[in-house]
């Protein structure tokens, strides 16, 4: 394989990798003993495996038949949103960027912020009208990643927020502590905002955000903003990332109703994409 291909010959969409697997049964609930008549508990190892054909596929839960994995779709379901209640999917994004802090080191001189709308056609929360689209329903994924595309910390919206609303969420929660080194953000002309440079400058970033003309704002062929021509763009590292997040076809369209499903969703995928770029 191409040292500079992280993409994985062949995905088994019916199994989750088995590295994957080791880091998340360590997190799961501990069953209670099975005791008396009745079937016993179905394992989470079969559950795992219904709900990583799911986030690939996108099909209904119902969908699924209990021979495909040895479990019904109601099982399938309720333990998925058990392990979200119970904040299983937080704890192995954040464990797997700890993990990719540890085998690649973190990139944190240059990190990149950029979002993605996602079609939601059947609403729920954290949704609201595509300006883009025809005012249909939608969401957005907004994304940090380190120079090398790695995820770092995953937010939210309604497909009507600004992109500069979620910097802050962004930044603040990483999901691992910042170096005290020199560090640059970069982000294209949706966060050239004076909000966002004060926040960012706050934070001890040094700004490479794109310039957005204004109205009436004559054009200039070199641009001004410090760093903008000096520095090389590096804003394809998080473009890329939304590009793996959204082969999934549970995070391509959102059809979770519940917002909090689809992040589980979410981190699911970036736990997977911090597993390839360790490994490939």
């Amino acid at each position: 394989m191409n040292k500079n291909n992280i993409k994985p010959r062949k995905i088994d969409y019916h199994r989750i990798p088995s590295k994957l697997w080791r880091k998340l049964k360590k997190h799961l609930p501990k069953p209670k003993k099975h005791k008396g008549p009745g079937r016993p508990r179905i394992q989470d190892r079969n559950v795992i495996n219904g709900i990583w054909f799911i986030l690939w596929t996108g099909c209904q839960w119902k969908a699924v038949e209990r021979d495909w994995f040895d479990v019904s779709s109601s099982t399938l379901h309720e333990r998925f949103q058990s392990w979200q209640q119970s904040g299983v999917f937080d704890k192995l994004f954040m464990i797997m960027v700890k993990y990719y802090s540890k085998e690649k080191q973190i990139g944190w001189k240059w990190q990149s912020v950029d979002s993605k709308t996602i079609p939601a056609p059947l609403g729920g929360t954290q949704t609201g009208k595509n300006p883009t689209d025809r005012g249909k329903l939608g969401a957005k994924v907004h994304i940090l990643v380190d120079e090398r595309g790695a995820p770092l910390a995953i937010h939210i919206t309604g497909a009507n927020q600004h992109d500069k609303w979620s910097v802050d969420e962004l930044v603040i929660h990483i999901v691992t502590k910042r170096p005290f080194s020199e560090q640059h953000f970069c982000a294209d002309k949706g966060y050239d905002s004076a909000d966002i440079f004060q926040f960012i400058k706050q934070q001890r970033y040094i700004p490479h955000i794109k310039h957005r003309r204004r109205r009436n704002e004559p054009k200039v062929e070199d641009c001004s903003i410090t760093g903008e021509a000096k520095f090389p763009a590096r804003r394809w590292v998080v473009e890329r990332t939304l590009g793996w997040f959204a082969k999934r076809r549970s995070i391509k369209t959102r059809w979770c109703k519940k917002a909090e499903n689809w992040l589980a969703f979410l981190k699911l995928a970036a736990a997977h994409i911090l597993l390839n770029l360790i490994f490939g």
